[in-house]
């Protein structure tokens, strides 16, 4: 997944969930942040970040923040990037054999999954979540309470009792990270929500991604501890 027209800019602060101050080259700008997730331990004042300039006169703000320094950690908040980060992946021949079909956005029960994938004789649901919290080179999901995240996994059950198979995948918008762990202390039904995927067949996957200012995609497998 590659980026246009790169910039790079200091952050200020952050005004509400989809927009922050940043200056660039001297001038403090009004940035479109790519994440509605909290950050807070990453969008820091004095944080170096990278942005994507935009040349559409329709827009409100001409930059997305894509991606911040933690230290010396670059760490992608783009959170519309996983899914075609995924796509991309799997259509170069990763993950499913013999894959026949991958459709986005597609509607099972009451939910709406990310992908729905037929390969070899199989059909299955894909649900995809970006991870941006690391502590310590543990990641962790989610770094803020999500009722719908509940609910698709709940879904994701509810298929695999039906014969599909079902895909809980956490994309690691990072590198060097020791293991994915759930944030139970964020939000403990997510935990337990996703310990029942593991006992009922819900294959539940992590990949980390190799990041650069204009650039991310997925790099290896990561351990995940539920």
């Amino acid at each position: 997944m590659k980026y246009l027209k790169i910039r790079e800019g200091i952050f200020i602060k952050r005004i509400n969930r989809f927009i922050a101050h940043v200056e660039i080259d001297g001038q403090v700008e009004v940035c479109h942040v790519k994440n509605t997730g909290r950050c807070k331990e990453i969008l820091i004042e004095g944080s170096k970040v990278f942005l994507e300039e935009s040349d559409s006169p329709h827009r409100k703000t001409k930059f997305d923040l894509i991606s911040v320094y933690k230290g010396d950690r670059l760490i992608n908040i783009d959170s519309q990037v996983p899914n075609k980060m995924f796509k991309e992946w799997v259509l170069k021949g990763n993950l499913f054999k013999d894959l026949n079909l991958i459709k986005s956005e597609v509607f099972y029960g009451d939910s709406r999954f990310d992908f729905y994938v037929e390969y070899e004789d199989k059909k299955a649901f894909v649900e995809i979540k970006g991870v941006t919290l690391e502590e310590n080179r543990v990641v962790l999901f989610p770094d803020a309470p999500t009722t719908r995240g509940v609910k698709h996994l709940n879904e994701l059950i509810y298929a695999r009792k039906n014969g599909y198979e079902a895909y809980i995948i956490f994309i690691i918008q990072m590198n060097g990270v020791k293991y994915f762990t759930p944030n139970e202390y964020t939000h403990k039904e997510f935990k337990d929500a996703l310990l029942s995927c593991k006992n009922n067949g819900v294959n539940i996957l992590a990949f980390d991604s190799i990041v650069s200012k204009d650039e991310i995609y997925i790099n290896e497998s990561v351990k995940v501890l539920v």
